[in-house]
């Protein structure tokens, strides 16, 4: 791999390189108490605080392990994007229910030094055998059940992560992938202290782990769920780790990671006393040695004077989010009108969906129409559509933006089925003033809920984001299985720059809530005087051209929604994942403060609560 170099990233390449002391695991998985690790410094997970400001550079994540193994980088004299891969490979670690190397994702970059954003879409692709009836149940003509196919080495596209990764380090880094992977190596061989977090997402899916007997062997160590407080070692991944980073990424897409990938896929470990019907999958060996990540140019949209910047098609997220403010800024927004604010918010974001559901793919199958899309002509001929004094009905039907003046047009369109909450984010800064903005994900929490034998890692389910059937008869579907194929993503991985030079960077996990998280935290912060911090707190709704909106328990608490059901709005509790109260998203941002230093932000509660790190915190 070609690998950027200086006197100096050359020098912190060999610091990263040195050997690390690893400590002997038990059997895969295995529990052990915290003083089994070897010392009172190992024995507590790093300090968890959800805001830190300072200079050098900055890490935010959803887990302080991966937001120090991400500094660690930094420290060392790593670039944004060398911290980057190693939060993202450290969360493959902490959070593999969130992410891995079984999964893909949607990285966006800021180069200082020249300007320009790019981005790599790492999104996971359909086999070859890949067909558009794949979904659907030759028996009765109607798509298999959802839970069927999520439990399924049916579901399990060709992973991108690990290309991700490689060509990210190729294009931007400054270190090869073996020293980025370092830290999460270590990681998992060492260890991590198991949290209410992890117990409570493994208990969520303790049922379908029990189901696989390599996921019950590594996630439910003794047969029991992992407990609060115990030492949670991952041999199994630490060894795969150590092959791609001796072997590089080949070892999965055409050596004996791969191998095993297909194997599982093709015959999933299912236990004995299963009752399950479990649908094997299409992936072959070709599939993985066909796989390439794309360099894409990003989506952009200029709102209120910034430039924002986000993820192209196969993703939704950069299409959608600039629509949706292109909208916006058609409209009035007084700080000191929230609840009006808010409608407006709800009402852009469900015009868009509109339009993201008809029309937004995979383009290398479907001619997206991208480009007409965040046009601002577009935008105001949908935002005519928006009345201050009552709320629009879903499902709303899309516009066609090839089309002048059809955007005013209103009529009746189909509602896109429910998407479970997973994936997670993180943002890197470095000391040159390099960004990343990163969102990676096996899909469900707990993705397929397939570990691959021997290697600590589960699949993910992400082909089950194509839509089964088309989603209104008669009307073309840009997001029907097919080979090659990648699946439509709702990731919004997000960079604003201000006058060329970054102001923001945020993203977030949730699934079809990304999208409006990210444009949410945005109106928070850019449009209602919300530092930062307080955007990402702020309680959440979630409209996705659906007849009801996804709130949060502080949001149906607030004022602002007895003024937004007087316009019409109905809102919900948001659906109930793994936590003791429901939430939408879990955002990780960061912003460069005009006096230079940089502040990162993570959620203070959700998931939790996040990991933001500085390297030279301010006091």
């Amino acid at each position: 791999m070609a690998v950027r170099r200086s006197a100096v990233a050359a020098a912190s390449a060999a610091a990263l390189l040195l050997p690390a002391a690893l400590i002997p695991a038990t059997s895969a998985g295995a529990a052990a108490p915290p003083q089994a690790t070897g010392g009172e410094a190992h024995s507590r997970p790093p300090a968890k605080q959800p805001v830190a400001t300072g200079g050098g550079g900055a890490v935010s994540s959803v887990n302080p392990y991966a937001s120090q193994a991400g500094l660690e980088v930094l420290r060392r004299g790593g670039n944004a994007v060398d911290a980057a891969v190693a939060t993202a490979a450290a969360l493959g670690v902490v959070e593999p229910y969130s992410a891995g190397i079984g999964g893909g994702g949607y990285l966006v970059h800021y180069d200082a030094a020249t300007g320009k954003v790019g981005t790599v879409d790492g999104r996971e692709t359909a086999p070859a055998g890949m067909r558009p009836d794949s979904f659907v149940d030759p028996a009765t003509g109607r798509s298999i059940p959802f839970d069927e196919a999520v439990n399924s080495g049916l579901s399990v596209g060709v992973p991108g992560t690990p290309a991700t990764w490689a060509k990210a380090l190729e294009e931007w880094g400054t270190v090869p992938l073996a020293s980025a992977l370092r830290p999460a190596t270590r990681l998992a061989d060492r260890g991590f202290v198991v949290n209410e977090e992890f117990r409570a997402q493994t208990a969520m899916n303790e049922k379908r782990f029990r189901d696989f007997t390599t996921t019950a062997e590594l996630f439910l160590p003794g047969g029991e769920l992992p407990v609060v407080g115990s030492r949670f070692r991952n041999p199994g991944l630490a060894r795969t780790y150590r092959e791609l980073a001796r072997d590089g990424v080949d070892a999965l897409y055409r050596g004996g990671i791969g191998r095993d990938v297909v194997r599982t896929v093709k015959r999933p470990p299912v236990a004995p006393d299963s009752t399950r019907h479990v649908r094997p999958g299409l992936m072959e060996r070709g599939d993985l040695a066909a796989y390439t990540p794309v360099r894409r140019d990003p989506t952009h949209v200029t709102y209120r004077g910034l430039d924002v910047y986000s993820m192209a098609p196969s993703s939704s997220g950069g299409t959608t989010v600039g629509e949706a403010l292109n909208i916006l800024e058609n409209l009035p927004v007084r700080p000191a009108d929230r609840a009006q604010a808010l409608h407006h918010y709800l009402e852009a974001s469900r015009i868009a969906y509109a339009d993201r559901n008809r029309w937004v793919g995979d383009p290398a199958f479907s001619d997206v129409p991208a480009k007409e899309l965040l046009a601002k002509e577009f935008a105001k001929e949908r935002a005519c559509l928006i009345r201050p004094d009552a709320a629009l009905t879903s499902p709303l039907a899309p516009a066609d933006p090839r089309q002048p003046g059809s955007g005013c047009a209103r009529g009746t369109g189909g509602e896109e089925p429910y998407k479970g909450p997973s994936t997670t984010h993180l943002v890197t800064a470095d000391r040159w003033g390099n960004v990343v903005s990163y969102t990676l994900t096996i899909e469900q929490t707990g993705g397929s809920a397939i570990t691959v034998p021997g290697r600590g890692f589960l699949l993910n389910n992400e082909l089950t984001d194509f839509n089964f059937t088309p989603l209104t008869e008669g009307v073309p579907d840009p997001n029907l299985p097919g080979p090659g194929k990648r699946p439509r993503s709702s990731m919004a991985p997000t960079i604003v720059l201000q006058d060329g030079r970054p102001l923001l960077a945020v993203g977030s996990p949730g699934g079809a809530t990304i999208i409006t998280t990210v444009l949410q935290t945005l109106v928070n912060r850019l449009d209602l005087g919300m530092s930062l911090p307080e955007a990402v707190a702020a309680p959440r709704a979630s409209q996705r051209n659906r007849t009801v909106t996804d709130a949060e328990p502080a949001f149906l608490d607030s004022p602002e929604r007895v003024a937004l059901e007087r316009l019409g709005h109905r809102f919900v509790r948001a659906p109930q994942t793994f936590t003791p109260s429901p939430e939408i998203g879990a955002v990780a941002a960061l912003e460069f403060l005009p006096d230079g230093r940089i502040q990162a932000v993570a959620e203070p509660r959700r998931r939790g609560g996040g990991s933001a790190m500085v390297l030279r915190p301010c006091r």
